[in-house]
């Protein structure tokens, strides 16, 4: 039953990729697609223990995007690039990325960050915030470290 969620075939995706089978790496990418409605290449970097809701249904990530270790990406989040940049976001460790939130541009999302359902985030976050809005702003900021799950 493992199977049937979006980074568990991006697992094997990227495994395939960094093993140089490109054509089976493409072949898992667009059963991603098929399967779940999102497009996640197998070449950007998830991290160890990172998660989609729902499986993935709707996500975009970019090709150059880099995800930290236990990060939870709700559905029909966007995380890539803007018109005139070639970069993408860089996410830190223990973030949750709300439903529909954008996250978009050359940017770097620290440790422990909140992203909440809708946000579209055009801007550097330090670790231990809460963002919120259109565009994003800062809501909340965490004295100590906590992970997603302890909101």
């Amino acid at each position: 039953m493992r199977a049937f969620n979006a980074i568990n075939k991006y697992r094997r995706a990227n495994w395939f990729y960094r093993h140089h089978c490109r054509l089976i790496s493409k072949l898992y990418e667009f059963r991603i697609y098929q399967a779940h409605n999102c497009f996640i290449p197998s070449c950007c970097e998830l991290g160890e223990g990172t998660v989609f809701g729902y499986k993935g249904i709707g996500c975009v990530i970019g090709k150059k995007v880099s995800v930290g270790r236990n990060c939870m990406i709700s559905q029909n989040v966007t995380i890539g690039g803007r018109g005139g940049h070639e970069d993408m976001p860089c996410i830190g460790d223990n973030c949750y990325i709300g439903a529909g939130a954008k996250v978009l541009g050359p940017i770097v999302i620290g440790d422990n960050v909140v992203i909440g359902a809708g946000a579209v985030m055009i801007c550097d976050a330090p670790s231990n915030t809460v963002w919120a809005g259109v565009p994003a702003k800062c809501v909340k900021t965490i004295a100590e470290k906590k992970a997603f799950s302890d909101f």
